[in-house]
């Protein structure tokens, strides 16, 4: 049953290996054909199937709905969806058309939002991925925008909410929204052998003739970039050891997979190698039975697979790449990146592997314009070889490059989110306690955050582009007070106060002081400036000069504290100029001695990197050592294990808290033991034997370091002889008790009938 051109249709299923899943080819469909607006339910059921098919439909930005386990007849379907953390709504069934209705109501109108109306949204966007990068220290800003717009979105409409701005205020307040936004950014799909017919290429073709290029066997090298939980890793895992099976056994080969993702709890799956059942569908039997073992109902990676793989979390964009590699793979990560950032990628992995080395991409993932890198393996499969291309040195963007990218406006956007909320109460608590006065609250810079009062008098907009710095609206002479004493008060805590003339329409002049003070609390408010303006009445002030207004007297005098006003400027200026080439010559200075250390802890790390090879080789060997060592001991162990079934002697053996540590089989028959049992008393487990006195031998033989040895019934007639024995260690030491029942019915048996029969015979030979 499918789900194409919005038509449901049904088709014959294809004859393949392993379980049918119907659910996950349904809502897989549905995944394909109806994108975001495409919604999946998980109600009662038994097994793992639609699971996939949830993840699927969350990829493409659609909504997974699953009902409550406790209210289900059947929860292992709800149970393996919510475990693979694929459910954004839990809730009882009933609940669920309502929940669904209330999601439509807020994000069936963002379909339609057309790029021209989310482009008016770009403020409130750059916010959000601000505050993801702080949170989460990844920066989503260098993703495809519709991609993220499109998980923003469904976030929204599961919040009921309508706009973006109301988003990010939601974001700035609750950590565990940032948390659930950015798992839903990182949600990956991926499969065992994904695109058969692509790992078949990769198998037949590209395999073949990597390990040609190593004649008299090697070492290779393999990064599966974006691994997810690692089924990509594994399936290349597997498919190498399927290729040695081709070549002949005289030639030695190993292969070191590096699998790295940014999602931690992704890499902790993978480590850990357990997957479902569910795994039947995409790994044919063939391979599960070679390369898996059955658990349960799961089943876990096998020992031979898992050592040739090295999981680790890594963000492709911000950290140093891998090198030296002979195999990449990047299977739809790409798709999810920005044109610009696609085009720093690909030259980084070009440098990671090696002349001849192959790149694996998605099937909706190509090279674009970089022909010149590499080329088409096959052409229909997403295999390319690099190209032994000559790099000049600026064509490669290594990864600290592509950090710390965030503009200037996107961190002032984050801080003035920071403190949107208490700004405007901090700032009018802080005037009315200082000033009562109008007054301007600005940065380090000048730029105006807040304004109180009427400040028209004083400041108007400046013509062309529009500023609101306050240098560039201060009126008349009052620029020239301002920025002295701007600067002055920036280097004190007290404030500074200037007064300036300003001259008005009507030819009158004013006296206004000017107030300047640095801000030190409230925390939210620190490192800005508060401006307050204040007129002053004097008892005889004079009018702006004009053609025969003023005495001759008074004319010359005015133009006299106009020049030396003029002469102070100047010189005010070039005072500042000199202390600013001061302190630049010491910055100069400061940083021409930062290279030279910069320099030398650079030959440091050099150093050190040889020593940590050295050491390397050291921990291979050691390693190498130790594993010969296990080997020998498992093999001990398998002879022990072997030994102790075939005498067919119960042995069961107890710590130095008369503990079961370990028995052997068959002791189940006399002791109600299970694998379970280990770590238990012995006075817990119920026995089979009619030997009271059981407990009391055990802890006289501990205590005296003596062997006990009682013949034993047993509930059922039969008879056993049982050894109680300290366990000796190597070094003689004492760690427990052995306990050992061997089987004597048979024996006791003839030993009974001999006795009668020579009890029979005296009698005979007596009368």
């Amino acid at each position: 049953m499918l789900i194409s051109n919005r038509t449901l249709q049904i088709e014959v299923p294809e004859a393949k290996h392993g379980l049918r899943l119907p659910i996950d080819i349904f809502l897989r469909s549905l995944a394909a054909d109806c994108t975001e607006q495409s919604i999946g339910v998980i109600l009662s059921g038994m097994g793992s199937d639609g699971t996939l098919g949830l993840c699927a439909i969350k990829e493409q930005g659609g909504l997974a709905l699953v009902q409550e386990p406790v209210s289900a007849k059947f929860d292992s379907m709800p149970k393996s969806v919510i475990a693979a953390g694929y459910a954004d709504i839990v809730a009882p069934a009933e609940e669920i058309p309502a929940r669904i209705i209330d999601f439509l109501g807020y994000a069936a109108p963002r379909w339609k939002t057309e790029q021209g109306e989310r482009d008016n949204e770009q403020g409130n966007f750059e916010k959000i991925t601000a505050i993801l990068k702080a949170k989460t220290r990844h920066d989503f800003s260098l993703y495809k925008p519709t991609s993220v717009y499109r998980r923003i979105e469904r976030r929204m409409g599961i919040h009921k909410l309508a706009s973006i701005a109301d988003y990010a205020r939601l974001l700035a307040k609750n950590p565990q929204e940032v948390e659930l936004l950015f798992k839903e950014l990182l949600i990956g799909v991926t499969s065992f052998f994904r695109d058969a017919a692509m790992w078949d290429d990769l198998k037949n073709e590209a395999l073949p003739r990597i390990l040609a290029n190593y004649p008299e066997g090697g070492s290779l090298r393999a990064w599966s970039c974006g691994c997810s939980t690692g089924e990509e890793a594994y399936s290349l895992a597997m498919l190498f050891r399927e290729a040695l099976d081709q070549i002949p056994q005289s030639v030695n080969y190993s292969l070191q997979i590096f699998a790295t993702d940014l999602d931690v709890d992704a890499i902790e799956k993978a480590r850990r190698g357990i997957y479902p059942a569910r795994i039947e569908a995409d790994v044919s039997p063939e391979r599960l039975r070679r390369f898996f073992a059955k658990e349960g109902s799961s089943y876990r990676i096998c020992k031979e697979i898992r050592e040739q793989v090295t999981f680790a979390q890594q963000n492709a964009i911000m950290d140093p790449p891998f090198t030296k590699l002979d195999i990449l793979i990047c299977r739809n990560l790409l798709i999810y990146l920005s044109t610009n950032l696609q085009k720093q990628l690909l030259p980084l992995f070009h440098y990671s592997l090696k002349p001849g080395g192959l790149l694996f991409l998605g099937s909706a993932e190509t090279i674009g314009s970089q022909v010149d890198l590499f080329d088409v393996a096959t052409l229909k499969s997403k295999l390319f070889w690099r190209k032994p291309t000559l790099f000049r040195n600026w064509a490669i963007s290594f990864p600290t490059s592509l950090t710390h990218t965030q503009p200037a406006s996107t961190y002032q956007e984050s801080l003035m989110l920071k403190a949107a909320d208490n700004l405007q109460p901090l700032a009018d608590a802080l005037i009315l306690q200082h000033f009562s006065l109008p007054t301007v609250l600005v940065n380090d810079q000048g730029d105006i955050i807040y304004i109180s009062g009427r400040t028209g008098k004083y400041l108007e907009p400046a013509a062309g582009k529009a500023n609101l710095n306050i240098f560039a609206m201060i009126r008349g002479d009052l620029q020239y007070k301002l920025g002295n004493a701007f600067n002055q008060a920036l280097q004190q805590t007290e404030p500074v106060t200037v007064r300036g003339d300003l001259a008005e329409e009507d030819s009158k002049v004013k006296t206004v002081d000017i107030t300047i003070l640095k801000l030190e609390t409230p925390e939210a408010l620190r490192g800005m400036v508060m401006i307050a303006f204040k007129e002053v009445v004097l008892p005889h002030k004079v009018k702006r000069r004009r053609a025969g207004t003023l005495p001759e007297s008074a004319q010359v005098e005015e133009l006299e504290q106009e020049l030396l006003k003029a002469r102070e400027e100047p010189r005010t200026t070039s005072e500042e100029m000199q202390t600013s080439q001061e302190e630049l010559k010491s910055t100069n200075e400061e940083l021409q001695s930062t290279n030279e250390e910069l320099q030398s802890t650079n030959e440091e790390l050099t150093t050190s990197k040889e020593e940590m090879q050295s050491m390397n080789e050291e921990l291979q060997s050691v390693n190498a050592e130790q594993s010969a060592r296990l080997d020998d001991y498992l093999l001990a162990s398998n002879d022990m294990e072997n030994l102790l079934n075939s005498t067919e002697i119960v042995t069961i053996f107890l710590d130095n808290d008369l503990q079961v540590r370990r028995f052997t089989s068959g002791a189940n028959r006399l002791f109600k033991l299970i694998p379970g049992d280990v770590g238990r008393p012995l006075t817990d487990i119920v026995s089979n034997l009619d030997y009271p006195q059981l407990y009391d031998h055990v802890q006289d033989v501990l205590r005296r370091l003596i062997s006990v040895e009682n013949q034993v019934p047993t509930l059922d007639g039969r008879r056993f002889l049982v050894r109680i024995m300290p366990y000796r260690t190597m070094d003689k030491m004492i760690n427990g008790v052995v306990i050992t029942c061997n089987d004597i019915t048979a024996a006791r048996q003839v030993e009974d009938e001999l006795r009668a029969e020579i009890d029979r015979l005296k009698g005979q030979g007596s009368s």
